[in-house]
């Protein structure tokens, strides 16, 4: 979604896959393409680590994450420019600096505005996410409604989601 477009949320069908789930298939997905995932998060807190890291032989696939609530350790650890965070440079550079830090093949990153208010100028909900392959990096930003709960809740079925899609992608590459 651009910076500029209108937040959506897809109405629920009861057929959506749990964050389990999710973090299933990106075990199923990194495995059979013998890839490595890490991530870099601030807005969800370790929340989206916690999925991976329960994933099956994720000691295989999984590299870890580094959880950069604080702006000094995106700055010092992962490389991020000094500057606004809230941001999408700001999740690309998370992102590829995690991704080199902890040697993957893929890693995400991800900011944004829990809430209750804002930050930066940008609205609570405000979510800004990337996923970095050596071919690039792609980001993604959205808005989500709800308490801090519901936005750090949506914003790592959102992550995971994306890192589904990355990995899938791969499988659509190869099979050309």
């Amino acid at each position: 979604m651009s910076s500029d477009a209108k937040p959506t949320e897809p109405e629920p069908t009861g057929m959506e896959p749990t964050d389990a789930a999710r973090a299933d298939r990106i075990a199923e997905l990194a495995t059979s393409h013998g890839l490595r995932v890490a991530v870099a998060e601030s807005l969800t807190a370790g929340r989206i680590s916690s999925f991976l890291g329960r994933g099956e032989a994720a000691s295989e696939w999984y590299r870890g994450g580094v959880v950069a609530y604080d702006e000094e350790v995106k700055f010092e650890v992962l490389g991020v420019t000094r500057g606004p965070v809230v941001t999408a440079a700001c999740a690309r550079e998370m992102a590829d600096g995690v991704r080199r830090l902890l040697g993957a093949d893929v890693a995400l990153g991800i900011t944004g505005v829990g809430g209750p208010g804002p930050q930066e100028d940008c609205p609570p909900g405000t979510v800004h996410l990337a996923v970095s392959t050596e071919a690039g990096t792609r980001p993604l930003h959205t808005r989500f409604t709800g308490d801090p709960g519901e936005v750090v809740a949506r914003a790592t079925s959102l992550a995971l989601d994306e890192l589904v899609r990355e990995l899938e992608g791969r499988r659509s590459e190869r099979a050309s």
